[in-house]
């Protein structure tokens, strides 16, 4: 135990020694990779990719389905792999070429070879690559964000997450402009394969700068569990902690509001009619919002705390689903993308960073899988009830029950749940007085 205690105490050592370089190149890999991604928008391009090969809502809702699912599913069954191991980083490098990045770098080719002459098995075999992306996801990214809380101090994660996701998003609007000229320009699919080809070069150049984080081993004090242990030990992480099991109800209910967000482009477009390319202009407005919110964010949550980001987005979409109802013109639905890329960076930053201040180092995997994995439960269901919503009464019926989700969600987490920094200071400030008050 001293020996461990002793390297532990060296490690953050090291730790602080590489905050500047770790912060760095974190903050490239996440300029690089979200620049990416803003030419493989799961709002938008793959929407209206997609609907080149059916109208149907469920398959459409295909997309969100397997976004969340994918992605927050395996998280809680990777948290007490990543509790054991000294490094995280193994899991997001070694692991994260094979089973985040390849898929995209494979869906190009696919596309171009397959798209005119098989159409149902270009859809196939996008949903497949689709399915591999997002579980590899997945199962790598509690090891990425608990190494993240690691080598960046908990003071200035906001600000990292702000600042990284700024430079990645603000490049992106000029992949936004891109999109629009890319898909007029050439006939389908060759558009699509572009933005595709972009988006895997770009993930690649993000995983580079990611693997050159300086992470020095920490060793848990923990006695190691078996993974049927452990998962049977959860039900008591949550009876214990009411704060952490209210936020997660409010974080299901808003995943629930989500069933609406895959729909509001393909809405859009049967409303008015309109082209792939006039369509794709909404991704300048959703890359504004991304990009001014992210800063936004990153810096008030720093200040203020996540909670109070959190309840600011649950508002925010709610409200964009009202004007998308009431909308009587496609110009509206410029401002509506614009607070849909602000909710998006505001829970994303927030949503990551607040579950770290629930609880100690040692247990943050294990919260981190919790969060992830039980909203993302109710958010893989949402988006297929949603298309059936869709099909079977209308989009604007969807869009209101979204919108009633959303604000009970802000309801709860505004009124049920303490801000976790303030019970930390809290905690430590009653700690500090038992330890000074004088022995009798």
């Amino acid at each position: 135990m001293t020996e461990i205690m002793a390297s532990n105490s060296a490690a953050q050592q090291s730790i602080e020694r590489n905050y500047r370089w770790n912060f760095l190149v974190n903050t490239l890999d996440g300029a690089s990779f979200w620049f990416g991604m803003s030419f493989f928008s799961s709002t938008i391009i793959l929407p209206l990719f997609v609907s080149h090969f059916t109208d149907s809502p469920l398959t459409i809702g295909l997309i969100s389905f397997l976004g969340w699912g994918g992605i927050f599913l395996p998280q809680l069954f990777m948290a007490n792999a990543v509790e054991r191991a000294p490094r995280k980083k193994f899991f997001p490098v070694t692991l994260g070429f094979f089973l985040e990045r390849l898929p995209i770098f494979l869906l190009p080719p696919a596309v171009y070879f397959l798209a005119t002459g098989q159409p149902i098995l270009t859809l196939v075999i996008f949903f497949v690559l689709y399915t591999w992306q997002n579980v590899g996801t997945g199962v790598i990214l509690v090891g990425w964000q608990d190494m993240i809380a690691k080598v960046i101090p908990v003071e200035k994660r906001g600000r990292f997450f702000g600042i990284s996701n700024f430079i990645g998003n603000g490049t992106g609007i000029l992949g936004a402009l891109a999109v629009p000229v890319v898909l007029k320009k050439f006939t389908f699919p060759l558009g699509y394969v572009f933005s595709f080809a972009v988006a895997g070069a770009f993930i690649f150049l993000s995983w580079v700068f990611l693997s050159f984080t300086r992470e020095p081993a920490v060793y848990s004090s923990k006695p190691p569990v078996s993974q049927l242990n452990y998962l049977r030990s959860l039900p008591e992480v949550l009876r214990r902690d009411r704060n952490f099991r209210m936020y997660l109800l409010s974080q299901i209910i808003f995943s629930l509001s989500g069933m609406a967000t895959g729909f509001l482009v393909v809405y859009t477009v049967k409303t008015w009619n309109l082209p792939d390319a006039e369509a794709g202009g909404f991704m300048i407005a959703l890359q504004i919002g991304l990009t001014l919110a992210y800063l936004f964010f990153g810096f008030l949550s720093d200040r203020k705390g996540h909670k109070l980001s959190l309840e600011i987005c649950m508002l925010l979409s709610a409200l964009l689903l009202v004007l998308a109802i009431i909308a009587p013109s496609p110009w509206w639905f410029f401002p509506i993308f614009f607070l849909r890329g602000a909710v998006n960076a505001g829970t994303f930053i927030s949503g990551i960073s607040i579950v770290y201040e629930f609880t100690d180092a040692e247990n943050r995997p294990t919260y981190i899988g919790l969060a992830n994995t039980i909203p993302g439960i109710a958010g893989s269901i949402a988006p297929l009830i949603g298309g059936w919503l869709a099909g079977a009464i209308s989009y604007q019926a969807l869009f209101i029950l979204s919108a009633v989700i959303g604000v009970i969600s802000w309801a709860l987490l505004r009124f049920g749940v303490r801000e976790p920094r303030k019970m930390i200071a809290s905690q430590a400030l009653s700690d500090e007085i038992s330890t000074n008050e004088p022995a009798f």
